[in-house]
């Protein structure tokens, strides 16, 4: 009998709990834009500050708010270019800023001393290596964003062209 009063307690317990959480939910949501919710849905979530935001939810509030036009990532290219203009009803204008010839980090391995700074600043991951030892660009993943530069203490690393077989096809 003793265990019968203690399940009930207990789940008289969890419920009021669960409905405290769900009201407590309901007043302090967030009133997140949906808007932004669908435009940084359809953005490549690289994070690589080519847009001038330090990340796709700030651009995607930049867009709705008119601070910026939807042509600015770089990573998305032509297919998020053509989405947010089908989403928002904006008339196409090719991605800006787009390099005629696309850009990849390169890291002069023989001069990396394996500090990993690189790694933790890519915002892709195309960075490989371990610590104390050389590290390599992924160059299919890379973006061009060069926020790798900044933070490598012996300058081993620099944008170059990618070798034209590796190039994608630019519509």
């Amino acid at each position: 009998m003793e265990m019968i009063s203690a399940l009930i307690v207990m789940g008289a317990l969890c419920l009021s709990g669960g409905l405290a959480l769900a009201w407590a939910a309901r007043k302090f949501a967030g009133n997140e834009n949906a808007l932004v919710v669908q435009i940084e849905e359809l953005l490549p979530q690289t994070q690589c500050a080519q847009c001038g935001y330090p990340g796709c939810k700030p651009y995607a509030e930049a867009i709705v708010a008119g601070e910026a036009d939807i042509n600015q990532c770089q990573p998305g290219g032509e297919r998020v270019v053509k989405a947010l203009g089908q989403l928002l009803g904006a008339d196409y204008r090719p991605p800006a800023k787009v390099a005629e010839k696309p850009m990849v980090a390169f890291i002069r391995e023989a001069e990396c001393i394996g500090c990993t700074l690189c790694i933790k600043a890519c915002p892709v991951d195309c960075i490989i290596g371990a610590p104390k030892q050389m590290h390599t660009v992924i160059t299919a993943d890379c973006t061009g964003c060069t926020l790798c530069i900044p933070p490598c203490p012996v300058n081993c690393i620099d944008m170059e062209m990618l070798p034209p077989r590796w190039q994608p096809e630019r519509p």
